[in-house]
């Protein structure tokens, strides 16, 4: 049976907020495919195929942008499925920020700003791997943090959260209206994957680099990211904005639901290669005359 694909994403679509639990949301849920994982490889590599051929359209018509956010405890495949999804797509055509600890300069600018500066430009697809979010995250779960970031001390009342969600709002809706659509991803993987996947870079040489000691402090604050996490989801997923929970702990299944994702937003977007004028085309027929009698 073919997947129907349209009632696959609505499943990890948040449309209700006010409902929204992330317990409510199994890291493991596989959406019931049969898939043996070479039944995977083949359909994300049918699906990246597609991808590429409508960012050739997207770069080509130069009118809209795709803008992808990936936010996730650490160790939940982003860079994975960065390699994987976006395997297929022109270099030319795709710009990827990852955004760490903030630098002095970006520190001397709004929170918002860095992450502007690094916006797609229209006919690219622009990915975040981590973003303006962390804003209301790993700050919210840290809010020491707030104290380095020069930001006048009688702005910083009890609801600077609900303060950042409404400007996160507003900027993604300008960002819509503009002509940049937006896709955002959280990758939920479980706790007890997290660990394994810990302990799979600690045991295996070839995967050392990858473990950073300052990762399980991170865990240890397990539940604090998880409240901050479903707020920010609750807060800010919107119909022109909307926030994917997509199951991370079976990293073939991840790829999928976001290859088809990213996918699915492309096919919406009215894209088309731009129409040659009949003055062109004519310029083209003498052009191809001069090409073929060349000596």
């Amino acid at each position: 049976m073919p997947l129907d694909r349209a009632k696959m994403l609505s499943q990890y679509r948040i449309t209700a907020p006010e409902k929204f639990r992330l317990k409510d949301m199994s890291p493991g849920d596989t959406y019931d495919l049969p898939h043996t994982k070479d039944d995977a490889k083949d359909e994300l590599e049918d699906v990246v195929k597609s991808i590429a051929k409508y960012q050739e359209m997207l770069y080509a018509q130069d009118q809209w942008s795709l803008l992808v956010i990936f936010q996730a405890m650490d160790a939940a495949g982003k860079d994975s499925v960065l390699d994987k999804v976006m395997s297929g797509i022109n270099p030319q055509g795709c710009q990827v920020h990852s955004f760490k600890a903030p630098t002095s300069t970006e520190l001397d600018h709004d929170w918002l700003w860095r992450t502007t500066v690094a916006l797609p430009e229209r006919g690219r697809i622009g990915v975040f791997n981590r973003s303006y979010y962390e804003e209301v995250l790993v700050v919210r779960v840290h809010p020491e943090i707030l104290g380095k970031q020069r930001v006048p001390k009688k702005l910083v009342g009890k609801d600077i959260w609900q303060e950042r969600f409404d400007d996160i709002r507003a900027f993604e809706k300008h960002m819509s209206r503009n002509g940049t659509k937006i896709l955002k991803f959280f990758l939920n993987v479980s706790k007890e994957e997290q660990k394994k996947r810990f302990l799979d870079r600690i045991d295996q040489p070839d995967k050392n680099w990858k473990f950073n000691v300052g990762d399980l402090a991170e865990r240890m604050l397990w539940e604090k990211y998880m409240d901050a996490y479903e707020d920010m989801i609750r807060n800010t997923t919107t119909e022109h904005a909307p926030w994917y929970v997509v199951p991370a702990d079976k990293k073939w299944f991840t790829r999928l639901v976001v290859a088809h994702a990213i996918d699915d937003a492309l096919s919406g977007l009215g894209l088309a290669y731009p129409k040659v004028e009949a003055a062109s085309i004519e310029e083209m027929k003498k052009a191809r005359e001069v090409l073929a009698n060349e000596k």
